[in-house]
């Protein structure tokens, strides 16, 4: 206290605090440290991304560049095998994140709860999100199998005649956001977790005294406070919903025929076939997807959290 009251005489006449330091000195420093990360995103990010979008204005392979405007972009949106994973890419983002979101804070507050075992069910639940996406799709593959699949026998031995979970054009994609949701459920549910035991508990301990049940508690308490939980759940689910790839490869290839296809298995499928450009205007129409879906959601999510 004392060191921070001492003062100064400047020539001037002026007086300053002892230890403080100038505008100049003060902004320098951060100038420079934000130098290299700056290069990084120039670099990996940046003239990536303006690059994409030039190569879908363009028929090209290694070795040729012929530009064609946005004859790509036409012909995407004009074939209907190639749009159909525009819709697939939006059903399955919104269908996993919001089942996440429902699930996971259902699952957070039985975990906080004066349970028995409680720590062995988190670990449980947390177990999938470990496992690799790939090994997930090829173990559910086996055993959502229509015809060997350990799932579809066990319901015959019932006398139920078992689903094509993977081959049926109208549940193959729903399907697959089940699987999505179960692997990617224990995110969301550490998430809302950490949000719960924040809450002090002094706000339950009132309420309990004003005679206030369960649900009314979880009403008014639990639910507004964990707000900033659910925004992250549901950008963290919807950003990784609408960039799924891998698990719908590993499970159904996009099949049967192009039920269950997003954007991201039409640009693998387009680069596997040699269409470069299509491929690559299929990316940049991915970004924009993201981007125009996200920033709203975004700007309405913070704005709801500052409010609160």
């Amino acid at each position: 206290m004392v060191a921070a009251l001492q003062t100064e005489v400047r020539p001037g006449g002026r007086r300053r605090a002892a230890g403080s330091t100038s505008a100049t000195q003060r902004s320098i420093y951060p100038s420079w440290f934000l130098l290299p990360a700056a290069a990084l995103y120039l670099v990996f990010f940046a003239v990536p991304t303006f690059a994409s979008f030039w190569f879908s204005l363009t028929r090209w392979t290694l070795f040729d560049t012929e530009f064609i405007g946005l004859e790509n972009y036409v012909q995407f949106f004009s074939e209907p095998q190639l749009s159909r994973g525009f819709v697939n890419t939006l059903v399955y983002g919104f269908v996993t994140s919001g089942a996440k979101v429902v699930l996971g804070l259902a699952l957070a507050v039985l975990l906080t709860s004066q349970l028995v075992g409680r720590g062995y069910l988190r670990s449980v639940v947390f177990f999938p999100v470990l496992v690799s996406t790939i090994g997930v799709g090829i173990t559910f593959k086996a055993l959502l199998d229509p015809f060997d699949g350990v799932v579809n026998t066990m319901l015959a031995a019932l006398g139920i005649d078992g689903p094509g979970w993977f081959t049926d054009p109208a549940q193959a994609l729903l399907t697959i956001a089940a699987v999505d949701v179960w692997k990617g459920l224990g995110i969301a549910t550490l998430i809302y977790i950490a949000g719960i035991v924040a809450i002090p508990q002094e706000y339950y301990e009132a309420a309990r005294v004003d005679g206030a049940g369960a649900w009314q508690q979880f009403r008014s308490i639990t639910l507004p406070l964990v707000q900033p939980a659910t925004a992250t759940v549901i950008i963290l689910s919807l950003i990784g919903g609408l960039r799924s790839f891998d698990l719908i490869w590993a499970t159904t290839g996009g099949g049967p025929g192009f039920t269950s296809d997003v954007i991201g298995s039409v640009i693998y499928k387009q680069y596997q076939a040699g269409f470069y450009g299509l491929s690559t205007a299929g990316n940049v129409i991915l970004f924009l997807v993201v981007t125009a879906v996200m920033v709203p959601i975004s700007m309405l999510l913070n704005r709801k959290e500052v409010d609160r």
